[in-house]
Protein backbone atom coordinates (compact mmCIF):
# COMPACT_ATOMS: atom_id res chain seq x y z
CA UNK A 1 0.00 0.00 0.00
CA UNK A 2 1.37 3.42 -0.96
CA UNK A 3 2.36 5.96 1.64
CA UNK A 4 3.03 9.67 1.47
CA UNK A 5 6.72 10.47 1.56
CA UNK A 6 8.48 13.81 1.52
CA UNK A 7 7.74 15.00 -1.99
CA UNK A 8 8.13 18.80 -2.19
CA UNK A 9 6.41 18.87 -5.57
CA UNK A 10 3.18 17.33 -4.22
CA UNK A 11 0.82 20.14 -3.21
CA UNK A 12 -1.91 20.09 -0.58
CA UNK A 13 -4.43 20.58 -3.38
CA UNK A 14 -3.14 17.45 -5.13
CA UNK A 15 -3.32 15.49 -1.88
CA UNK A 16 -6.98 16.43 -1.45
CA UNK A 17 -7.63 15.68 -5.12
CA UNK A 18 -6.16 12.18 -4.66
CA UNK A 19 -8.23 11.52 -1.52
CA UNK A 20 -10.87 14.06 -0.58
CA UNK A 21 -10.88 12.87 3.04
CA UNK A 22 -7.57 14.71 3.43
CA UNK A 23 -9.60 17.93 3.41
CA UNK A 24 -10.72 17.21 6.97
CA UNK A 25 -7.14 16.83 8.15
CA UNK A 26 -6.12 20.10 6.55
CA UNK A 27 -9.17 21.90 7.94
CA UNK A 28 -8.33 20.79 11.48
CA UNK A 29 -4.77 22.04 10.98
CA UNK A 30 -5.98 25.40 9.64
CA UNK A 31 -4.41 24.78 6.22
CA UNK A 32 -5.99 26.25 3.10
CA UNK A 33 -6.28 23.46 0.51
CA UNK A 34 -8.33 25.45 -2.00
CA UNK A 35 -6.90 28.92 -2.74
CA UNK A 36 -3.64 27.82 -1.13
CA UNK A 37 -3.74 24.43 -2.77
CA UNK A 38 -0.59 25.00 -4.81
CA UNK A 39 1.68 24.86 -1.74
CA UNK A 40 3.68 21.86 -0.59
CA UNK A 41 2.87 20.31 2.78
CA UNK A 42 6.00 21.85 4.28
CA UNK A 43 5.23 25.33 2.94
CA UNK A 44 1.60 25.13 4.07
CA UNK A 45 2.73 24.46 7.64
CA UNK A 46 5.02 27.49 7.74
CA UNK A 47 3.90 29.99 10.36
CA UNK A 48 1.44 27.53 11.91
CA UNK A 49 1.68 25.44 15.04
CA UNK A 50 1.60 22.35 12.87
CA UNK A 51 4.23 19.66 12.30
CA UNK A 52 4.26 18.55 8.65
CA UNK A 53 5.53 15.11 9.71
CA UNK A 54 2.52 14.66 11.99
CA UNK A 55 0.19 15.64 9.15
CA UNK A 56 2.01 13.23 6.87
CA UNK A 57 1.44 10.45 9.40
CA UNK A 58 -2.27 11.27 9.58
CA UNK A 59 -2.50 11.21 5.79
CA UNK A 60 -0.70 7.87 5.67
CA UNK A 61 -3.17 6.44 8.19
CA UNK A 62 -6.00 7.72 6.01
CA UNK A 63 -4.61 5.76 3.08
CA UNK A 64 -4.93 2.54 5.09
CA UNK A 65 -8.69 2.88 5.48
CA UNK A 66 -11.40 2.23 2.91
CA UNK A 67 -12.64 5.30 1.09
CA UNK A 68 -16.25 4.07 1.11
CA UNK A 69 -18.82 6.48 -0.29
CA UNK A 70 -16.54 9.51 -0.58
CA UNK A 71 -16.74 11.01 -4.06
CA UNK A 72 -13.63 10.68 -6.21
CA UNK A 73 -14.07 13.97 -8.06
CA UNK A 74 -10.82 13.48 -9.93
CA UNK A 75 -12.37 10.61 -11.91
CA UNK A 76 -15.47 12.52 -12.97
CA UNK A 77 -16.11 13.68 -16.51
CA UNK A 78 -15.17 17.36 -16.89
CA UNK A 79 -18.60 18.48 -18.07
CA UNK A 80 -20.31 16.50 -15.33
CA UNK A 81 -18.02 18.07 -12.72
CA UNK A 82 -18.93 21.56 -13.94
CA UNK A 83 -22.63 20.70 -13.71
CA UNK A 84 -22.13 19.26 -10.22
CA UNK A 85 -20.45 22.48 -9.07
CA UNK A 86 -23.36 24.54 -10.37
CA UNK A 87 -26.09 22.30 -8.96
CA UNK A 88 -24.43 21.77 -5.60
CA UNK A 89 -22.12 24.62 -4.66
CA UNK A 90 -23.51 27.49 -6.73
CA UNK A 91 -27.02 26.74 -5.51
CA UNK A 92 -25.77 26.55 -1.93
CA UNK A 93 -24.18 30.00 -2.26
CA UNK A 94 -27.32 31.55 -3.75
CA UNK A 95 -29.50 29.97 -1.07
CA UNK A 96 -27.21 30.91 1.84
CA UNK A 97 -26.25 34.51 1.09
CA UNK A 98 -29.62 36.18 1.87
CA UNK A 99 -29.71 34.55 5.31
CA UNK A 100 -26.09 35.46 5.98
CA UNK A 101 -26.70 39.10 5.04
CA UNK A 102 -29.80 39.24 7.25
CA UNK A 103 -28.26 37.59 10.32
CA UNK A 104 -24.90 39.33 10.24
CA UNK A 105 -26.67 42.70 10.14
CA UNK A 106 -29.15 41.62 12.82
CA UNK A 107 -26.55 40.58 15.38
CA UNK A 108 -24.46 43.65 14.56
CA UNK A 109 -27.42 45.90 15.43
CA UNK A 110 -28.10 44.03 18.69
CA UNK A 111 -24.60 43.12 19.89
CA UNK A 112 -22.42 45.64 18.05
CA UNK A 113 -21.79 47.82 21.10
CA UNK A 114 -20.11 44.95 22.95
CA UNK A 115 -18.74 43.22 19.85
CA UNK A 116 -17.51 45.91 17.42
CA UNK A 117 -16.04 43.22 15.14
CA UNK A 118 -19.60 42.40 14.05
CA UNK A 119 -19.74 45.55 11.92
CA UNK A 120 -16.71 44.43 9.93
CA UNK A 121 -18.15 40.92 9.59
CA UNK A 122 -21.41 42.31 8.19
CA UNK A 123 -19.50 44.54 5.76
CA UNK A 124 -17.35 41.63 4.61
CA UNK A 125 -20.47 39.54 3.97
CA UNK A 126 -21.93 42.32 1.82
CA UNK A 127 -18.73 42.39 -0.22
CA UNK A 128 -18.71 38.60 -0.55
CA UNK A 129 -22.36 38.66 -1.63
CA UNK A 130 -21.72 41.18 -4.40
CA UNK A 131 -18.54 39.49 -5.60
CA UNK A 132 -19.74 35.89 -5.55
CA UNK A 133 -23.08 36.46 -7.27
CA UNK A 134 -21.29 38.13 -10.19
CA UNK A 135 -18.66 35.38 -10.11
CA UNK A 136 -21.22 32.56 -10.30
CA UNK A 137 -23.07 34.25 -13.14
CA UNK A 138 -19.85 34.62 -15.16
CA UNK A 139 -18.94 30.98 -14.63
CA UNK A 140 -22.38 29.70 -15.57
CA UNK A 141 -22.84 31.97 -18.59
CA UNK A 142 -19.29 32.20 -19.97
CA UNK A 143 -16.60 29.95 -18.52
CA UNK A 144 -18.39 26.63 -18.04
CA UNK A 145 -20.10 26.74 -21.48
CA UNK A 146 -16.70 27.58 -23.02
CA UNK A 147 -15.13 24.55 -21.31
CA UNK A 148 -17.85 22.29 -22.72
CA UNK A 149 -17.52 23.88 -26.15
CA UNK A 150 -13.75 23.44 -26.38
CA UNK A 151 -14.19 19.74 -25.59
CA UNK A 152 -16.15 19.49 -28.85
CA UNK A 153 -14.81 22.17 -31.20
CA UNK A 154 -11.26 23.06 -30.03
CA UNK A 155 -11.75 26.63 -31.31
CA UNK A 156 -8.82 29.04 -30.64
CA UNK A 157 -11.16 31.87 -29.57
CA UNK A 158 -12.86 29.60 -27.06
CA UNK A 159 -9.47 28.67 -25.63
CA UNK A 160 -8.60 32.36 -25.19
CA UNK A 161 -11.90 32.90 -23.37
CA UNK A 162 -11.15 30.02 -20.99
CA UNK A 163 -7.64 31.24 -20.24
CA UNK A 164 -8.69 34.83 -19.51
CA UNK A 165 -11.75 33.81 -17.49
CA UNK A 166 -9.84 31.35 -15.31
CA UNK A 167 -7.22 33.97 -14.48
CA UNK A 168 -9.97 36.35 -13.33
CA UNK A 169 -11.96 33.66 -11.52
CA UNK A 170 -8.94 32.57 -9.47
CA UNK A 171 -8.40 36.15 -8.39
CA UNK A 172 -12.01 36.34 -7.25
CA UNK A 173 -11.56 33.08 -5.37
CA UNK A 174 -8.63 34.67 -3.54
CA UNK A 175 -10.83 37.58 -2.51
CA UNK A 176 -13.74 35.46 -1.25
CA UNK A 177 -11.44 33.01 0.52
CA UNK A 178 -9.48 35.84 2.14
CA UNK A 179 -12.67 37.54 3.32
CA UNK A 180 -13.94 34.32 4.90
CA UNK A 181 -10.53 33.77 6.51
CA UNK A 182 -10.85 37.20 8.10
CA UNK A 183 -14.36 36.41 9.38
CA UNK A 184 -12.99 33.17 10.82
CA UNK A 185 -10.35 35.15 12.74
CA UNK A 186 -12.79 37.88 13.84
CA UNK A 187 -15.13 35.26 15.31
CA UNK A 188 -12.24 33.35 16.96
CA UNK A 189 -13.00 30.35 14.72
CA UNK A 190 -16.77 30.73 15.19
CA UNK A 191 -16.66 30.57 18.97
CA UNK A 192 -19.79 31.85 20.70
CA UNK A 193 -19.35 34.66 23.23
CA UNK A 194 -21.02 34.34 26.63
CA UNK A 195 -23.75 36.84 25.73
CA UNK A 196 -24.69 35.10 22.47
CA UNK A 197 -28.41 34.94 21.72
CA UNK A 198 -30.09 32.37 19.46
CA UNK A 199 -29.60 34.62 16.41
CA UNK A 200 -25.90 34.85 17.23
CA UNK A 201 -25.71 31.05 17.40
CA UNK A 202 -27.49 30.69 14.06
CA UNK A 203 -25.22 33.27 12.44
CA UNK A 204 -21.96 31.61 13.45
CA UNK A 205 -23.30 28.20 12.44
CA UNK A 206 -24.26 29.53 9.00
CA UNK A 207 -20.91 31.26 8.57
CA UNK A 208 -19.02 28.09 9.50
CA UNK A 209 -21.07 26.01 7.06
CA UNK A 210 -20.61 28.61 4.33
CA UNK A 211 -16.83 28.62 4.76
CA UNK A 212 -16.69 24.81 4.70
CA UNK A 213 -18.69 24.70 1.47
CA UNK A 214 -16.60 27.48 -0.09
CA UNK A 215 -13.40 25.53 0.58
CA UNK A 216 -14.76 22.47 -1.25
CA UNK A 217 -16.24 24.63 -4.02
CA UNK A 218 -12.97 26.46 -4.71
CA UNK A 219 -10.93 23.26 -4.42
CA UNK A 220 -13.01 21.56 -7.12
CA UNK A 221 -12.49 24.52 -9.43
CA UNK A 222 -8.90 25.60 -8.68
CA UNK A 223 -7.39 22.14 -8.29
CA UNK A 224 -9.44 19.95 -10.66
CA UNK A 225 -11.73 21.75 -13.13
CA UNK A 226 -9.53 24.71 -14.06
CA UNK A 227 -6.32 22.68 -14.60
CA UNK A 228 -8.25 20.31 -16.86
CA UNK A 229 -9.72 23.23 -18.81
CA UNK A 230 -6.29 24.83 -19.26
CA UNK A 231 -4.90 21.51 -20.43
CA UNK A 232 -7.59 21.44 -23.12
CA UNK A 233 -6.29 24.82 -24.27
CA UNK A 234 -2.75 23.56 -24.93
Amino acid sequence: MSTITKEPEKTVGQLVTEDFRAAGIFKNAGIDFCCGGDMSLEDACQGKDTDPEELRNQLNELRKTTIGQTFNFNEWDTGFLADYIVNTHHKFVVKSLPDLLFYTRKIESVHGDHHPELMEIAELMEMINKELLQHLHQEEEVLFPAIKEVMKSNLPETKKTIQSEIKRMKGEHEFAGGAMDKINVLTSHYQLPEDACNSYRVTLKLLNEFEDDLHVHVHLENNILYPRALQLCN
